[in-house]
């Protein structure tokens, strides 16, 4: 059997029709921004691998941190025991946060951050003996696939066979120019109950919903009111992390901190799983006492893994090399350039950036979504191309790995242009 016999017969692919959808991609190999596959194509990873590859793939200097890591411990228990690479990590995560953040609990992924952070709130209330049940989200989110971090998503787009078993979640509308002002009003009207434990929000950019992106301006005020009326906030910065939105994190662009920001993706470079919930000391000490039903009764098997640590650690060195900060500035000075020579187009609906992502909504003549017919269009064109390039619904987004050179980008913007010329979707 070949291995797409193989595949179709023993796997189940995320995020996939089984019944319709073509064959999987065979990968072989991988290096730099290069799929290479087993019958002797190759793609350029557009979109990093899900949004996680930011060195680029098989980078030596994260290989060699994780050998190295294997050949001294593999996998320890984190519950009574600790080791020097996850002490490493949250020394040197607290030192590139901003002044606040001092507490740094380990998870396996993005969604576990995201649930790890929703339980330490509802706890910190808990142990304080203040009664606030009610949370706050952002309309269009994704916060991840466990229950709670689906119960602060969007409803009824990926979860709705499983929302009868979520907790209420209000909303506030995604902000815009014409809106902005209602959101922060309704917002104040909600936490001006005193009902709301917590408020999560996908900083700057909401990266499911179609890379939509908001100012820094109005997430301050958004955190400027969570912090009056003492509500507990979450940044989920899964996506938006590590120069996504040109700064080291999208908090860095705002001066009201939350209480906890969320990280995974390219914390590691994209190569191991990891998740990492980073508080204040303000919520840790409220967990303290004789008591053991006051702490956080909460982890996994692979909790702090020395692998994944030893990732982390080696990704935090290769952003310290001036190498890597001027790969980021190729990415964002290419993608202004496209924007102020084609981002007028008709064809886009609206086109964006916030750092290294570039967000362009295809005009189709009907409403945006996930769903658009367009994004089968759009995926088979680009991988005619020689790119890997996944759309949401109606909107091309791409954020590649920071070690893409200017012909590689420039062939991506080449290819995005002839997409729009040819597109068939478009009216």
């Amino acid at each position: 059997m070949s291995l797409i016999d193989r595949d179709r017969a023993y796997v189940w692919h995320p995020f996939t029709q089984a019944q319709v959808a073509p064959d999987p991609i065979p990968i072989a190999s991988a290096e730099g921004v290069w799929l290479y596959t087993t019958d002797g194509k190759k793609y350029l990873d557009a979109n990093s691998s899900w949004w996680t590859i930011v060195h680029g793939h098989g980078n030596k200097h994260i290989a060699d941190a994780i050998h190295q890591q294997f050949l001294t411990a593999d996998h320890l228990i984190f519950a009574g025991a600790t080791h020097s690479k996850a002490v490493e990590v949250a020394e040197r995560m607290v030192n590139v946060l901003p002044k606040g953040f001092q507490k740094v609990f380990f998870s396996d992924n993005g969604s576990t951050s995201v649930e790890v952070g929703i339980k330490m709130i509802y706890q910190y209330w808990h142990n304080k003996g203040i009664k606030k049940k009610r949370f706050l989200a952002m309309e269009g989110a994704y916060h991840g696939d466990t229950f709670g971090a689906m119960s602060v998503g969007q409803r009824g787009y990926f979860n709705k066979p499983f929302e009868h078993l979520f907790f209420d979640v209000d909303y506030i509308p995604f902000p815009t120019e014409e809106n902005i002002d209602d959101v922060i009003q309704k917002m104040e009207e909600f936490f001006k109950t005193g009902d709301f434990a917590g408020f999560i929000v996908e900083p700057l950019v909401q990266g499911a919903a179609g890379m939509r992106i908001y100012k820094p301006e109005w997430l301050e005020k958004m955190m400027q009111l969570a912090q009056k009326y003492e509500v507990k906030s979450i940044a989920d910065e899964v996506m938006t992390g590590f120069y996504r939105t040109g700064t080291f994190f999208a908090i860095n662009q705002i001066e009201t901190l939350p209480d906890f920001i969320c990280l995974s993706k390219g914390v590691t470079g994209g190569v191991m799983p990891i998740g990492l919930t980073v508080t204040t000391s303000e919520i840790f000490d409220a967990f303290l006492g004789e008591d053991t039903s006051t702490a956080l009764l909460h982890g996994h098997s692979f909790t702090a893994n020395p692998l994944s640590c030893s990732a982390v650690c080696a990704s935090l060195d290769l952003f310290e090399k001036p190498e890597t900060e001027s790969g980021i500035q190729r990415i964002v000075a290419g993608h202004k350039n496209f924007l102020d020579t084609h981002g007028d187009n008709p064809k886009f609906k609206s086109a964006k950036q916030m750092g290294t992502i570039l967000s362009l909504e295809i005009e189709i003549g009907e409403e945006s979504g996930y769903f658009s017919s367009i994004r089968t269009e759009a995926y088979q064109y680009f991988l005619e191309n020689e790119i890997l390039l996944r759309p949401l619904g109606n909107v091309i987004f791409f954020n590649p790995p920071y070690c893409i050179n200017q012909e590689e980008l420039d062939m991506v913007y080449s290819h995005i242009m002839r997409f729009l010329r040819q597109c068939k979707s478009t009216p």
